[in-house]
């Protein structure tokens, strides 16, 4: 079965090398090419390749937004995060958003290539070489109130004054569930309100590393 790849990131010649690994695979056929996020979702909702694989940093958002607005629409479509930023918050934060791979780009073209056919066959799952170090290493972290990769971006959207609609909106996601993890968040930091939870955090030092659509 011949996989359909769609390639977004604001390099052409990347995209040009990637598009060139994968007509050598013979199994896989690039059907489109985007540089943005607008343009990434867009390309993705004409054409509906089996795999999309998107850099993290684009012109106009964020991998991850692309990585969000498919998820949404799709359960089957494999989502292949392919970037120079392999941290471990860029890991979780890949993992929670819903992507199927999270692959460096210093990697070899068949581990994209290797990431691109998982992705295809096994989209609700998630495949990074680095998951389990960067798990042991956030379990060893010293004890302070742990977020989710997604209640970080909700805690630093808080921080930068948006409102729960707000949020909502920037994560593609329902009112409700913003509500729910503004909720979570205050249980986790023993907080009553915004104030109180933004106080908490700065002094534990958990908005320093924190900026919207940083991960």
């Amino acid at each position: 079965m011949n996989t359909t790849i769609l390639l977004v990131d604001d390099h052409e010649l990347i995209r040009q090398g990637l598009a060139r690994a994968f007509e050598r695979d013979g199994a896989t056929t690039v059907v489109g090419q985007a540089g943005s996020v607008n343009d990434g979702v867009a390309a993705y909702e004409s054409l509906r390749p089996d795999v999309v694989v998107t850099d993290l940093q684009l012109p106009d958002g964020h991998g991850l937004d692309v990585v969000r607005a498919i998820r949404a629409q799709s359960d089957t479509t494999g989502l292949v995060v392919l970037t120079m930023h392999a941290g471990d918050d860029h890991i979780f934060a890949a993992m929670e958003a819903g992507a199927s791979a999270f692959v460096g780009k210093d990697s070899k073209a068949s581990e994209v290539l290797s990431a691109a056919r998982h992705a295809a066959v096994a989209p609700r799952t998630f495949l990074c070489t680095g998951l389990s170090a960067a798990m042991m290493r956030r379990a060893a972290a010293p004890s302070t109130p742990r977020l989710s990769a997604r209640e970080e971006e909700v805690l630093a959207l808080l921080a930068d004054g948006l409102g729960t609609g707000e949020i909502a909106g920037r994560l593609y996601m329902s009112e409700s569930t913003a509500k729910t993890h503004i909720t979570h968040i205050y249980q986790k930091l023993g907080a009553a309100n915004r104030a109180q939870a933004l106080v908490t955090a700065m002094r534990m030092g958990m908005l320093d590393h924190l900026a919207p659509q940083r991960f």
